[in-house]
């Protein structure tokens, strides 16, 4: 399932790249729009300004800002930053893989075989899909 903190900062990320410039959004205009609460919201985008996406300014006119094109965030990044590794078991990660330790042999494991069949799914979607293409 989708944590409240990936969610959130879909929904985020896509309001700002929705509008018409890049000027500064505060933080409270979002979390208004969107029905987040502020303080949860806060943390989300500096998670999400460390990764290079958003840009801040502080003081009077200030918020946070997109810095790249929509078109140039792609999901896959997204969803690492912000959900962690796309792949719902450790075996079939492709960036965080462990071997189980309840499975002698991946290669003739089912859930192995069912949850590659999963990642690879998800892969497809995430890497063909951009932050431009959420906007509404």
């Amino acid at each position: 399932m989708l944590s409240k903190k990936t969610k959130y900062g879909l929904k985020a990320l896509t309001f700002l790249a929705s509008q018409k410039n890049r000027d500064p959004i505060q933080i409270a205009e979002i979390a208004k729009h969107e029905n987040i609460s502020q303080k949860f919201l806060e943390s989300i985008l500096l998670t999400l300004r460390r990764t290079g996406y958003l840009g801040s300014k502080k003081g009077k006119g200030g918020g946070y800002y997109l810095i790249k094109d929509p078109t140039e965030i792609p999901m896959t990044t997204v969803m690492r930053v912000l959900e962690g590794p796309i792949a719902m078991v450790s075996c079939v990660s492709l960036n965080f893989y462990e071997k189980c330790d309840d499975c002698p042999d991946e290669q003739a494991c089912s859930v192995h075989k069912l949850m590659l069949k999963v990642r690879d799914s998800a892969l497809d979607v995430y890497r063909n899909t951009t932050l431009a293409d959420l906007i509404p």
